[in-house]
């Protein structure tokens, strides 16, 4: 079986072309290393440098090779970011997407598995968050996943490209080996900022910002939902075997059932390490509900997902043996 990984050279991407290739399948990588690393892909996994914005580039990709499924992972996902510059996020999230879908209809390729987000449901109106929750994000970022849902279903109603969407918002951790972990130029997750934080300078790490302490939350942070990016790797494998098996389009929540708040995450931080996390409190960031804590209980059921690194610990345990070892992440 051959799989297309749209922007696996990136965190999630990488981990999942390398699930893939262990679990037996061929698989080709396109990135246009905006954001990802050529030395996160594999050396058995083939890489097109490439961009989705650009149609004749993907159309001679699905010219030449035959593929039996995409996984979708090139999109831009900085909240903040998004709120700053819609048309940015709206152009790529979106726009770039509708762009694979057609070449992946001309190239008669119907299975495909989307990167989405608990961001599509906003300031969630019950915890955890069940599929059938409503959808009213409340940042582009949101608002640009839950456009390309309604893509895919559209799509698979016209024309039978089938698809699986999973939800989940914080990926989080390394291989427990600590030889591939996170490493954005612009890093804006939590974890890797704590621990950024921790080892200073040489890492790219600065003072961590808390923005807000003064939500409705037990100690006032925003909680958040973790997990860790193998567990999500498991669960994009299974939902392409849904599909290859024949299964219908569908939608999952990816979460713990629980959650963590930034002061928990920086607590567990400074246990691991052993070492404080310079901090100081900042203004709420636009965009930013308080609380987003995705079930599980659907893919579950349905797919047999059984997470193995259900604990913050264990996610930020992996994750400071990747930083540790490597503070300048996948650069020489």
């Amino acid at each position: 079986m051959n799989i297309l990984v749209v922007g696996g050279a990136g965190y999630i991407g990488s981990f999942i072309s390398r699930e893939l290739i262990e679990k037996g399948y061929h698989v080709t990588v396109f990135d246009n290393l905006s954001l990802g690393h050529r030395a996160a892909v594999g050396r058995d996994i083939s890489f097109v440098e490439g961009d989705l914005a650009d149609r004749s580039a993907l159309d001679a990709l699905f010219r030449s090779r035959d593929f039996d499924g995409v996984m979708h992972f090139a999109a831009f996902s900085a909240v903040g970011e998004s709120m700053v510059d819609p048309l940015a996020y709206y152009g790529n999230n979106v726009a770039n997407t509708i762009n694979l879908l057609r070449a992946m209809k001309e190239g008669r390729v119907n299975r495909f598995i989307f990167s989405s987000s608990a961001a599509v449901f906003g300031n969630p109106r019950e915890v955890p968050i069940t599929e059938d929750h409503p959808r009213d994000p409340i940042n582009p970022y949101g608002e640009g996943k839950s456009i390309v849902e309604r893509v895919m279903r559209d799509a698979d109603m016209a024309y039978n490209l089938r698809y699986v969407s999973l939800r989940y918002f914080n990926a989080a951790g390394a291989s427990p080996e600590g030889d591939m972990g996170e490493d954005h130029r612009n890093e804006t997750h939590l974890i890797p900022l704590a621990l950024k934080a921790i080892l200073g300078e040489d890492a790219g790490g600065g003072t961590l910002r808390i923005f807000g302490d003064d939500y409705d939350t037990p100690d006032g942070t925003c909680i958040r939902d973790y997990i860790h990016v193998l567990d999500l790797a498991d669960a994009h494998v299974l939902a392409l075997e849904h599909l290859l098996k024949g299964g219908d389009s569908d939608i999952f929540n990816l979460g713990n059932g629980k959650g963590f708040s930034v002061a928990e995450v920086v607590k567990t931080a400074e246990k691991v390490a052993g070492k404080p996390v310079p901090a100081i409190k900042a203004d709420r960031r636009a965009g930013d509900p308080p609380i987003l804590v995705a079930g599980s209980d659907k893919i579950m059921e349905k797919l047999g997902w059984n997470p193995v690194f259900p604990q913050l610990e264990a996610i930020v345990e992996t994750a400071w043996k990747w930083h540790a070892s490597h503070p300048k992440g996948y650069a020489p």
